[in-house]
Parts: structure tokens; C-alpha cells; sequence
């Protein structure tokens, strides 16, 4: 198994916007994925409606995990995305 920490980049944490595009690149993985905070039951990443539950702010760390000869590469490319201001682009 691996994992990854990452924190929360969007300064309005993971709403809406930055959520979709989370669940959006999970599901485009080969691996399943999973996203929580550390020491707490992680949700199923491709799940909109789990992300949005965790109600993770900015700064906030989380960890990412996945199973599989592609989970390094699919948790680099989901740590980045979760690391990145979204709404600095939108600003």
C-alpha cells in the first residue's frame, strides 16, 4: 500500500470546485484510491459527496492512498491537484 500527505492548497479548502476535480482525476486511475485524514477512516476518493464530507480546509493535511503498480504515479498526480490554489486561478 502507499501513501501520500498533502496539504489543502485552495484557500477556501476543498469545496465544490477543487472536490470535483479530485474525484474527477481518481476516476480516471487504473488504482482505487482513498482520501482522509491521517489516523481517521479514509472515503472513496471518486466519491463526490465523501470528499465534500471531509470538509477539509486550507492548510489542512490529508492523506491519499492507493494499491497497485500505479498508485505512486496516481497519488502524485491526486497530490498535486489537491496541493494546487484552485481559487487563486478563479480570483
Amino acid at each position: 500500500m502507499h501513501s501520500i500527505q498533502v496539504t489543502v492548497g485552495s484557500r477556501s479548502g476543498l469545496h465544490a470546485r477543487p472536490a470535483s476535480l479530485l474525484v474527477q482525476a481518481a476516476a480516471r486511475q487504473s488504482v482505487r484510491i482513498t482520501v482522509g485524514r491521517p489516523g481517521q477512516p479514509p472515503v472513496d476518493a471518486r466519491s463526490l459527496l465523501s470528499v465534500l464530507a471531509l470538509a477539509a480546509g486550507h492548510g489542512e493535511t490529508l492523506e491519499l492512498t492507493a494499491e497497485g503498480e500505479q498508485a505512486p504515479d496516481a497519488l502524485r498526480e491526486l497530490a498535486e491537484l489537491l496541493a494546487t490554489d484552485h481559487d487563486a486561478a478563479a480570483a
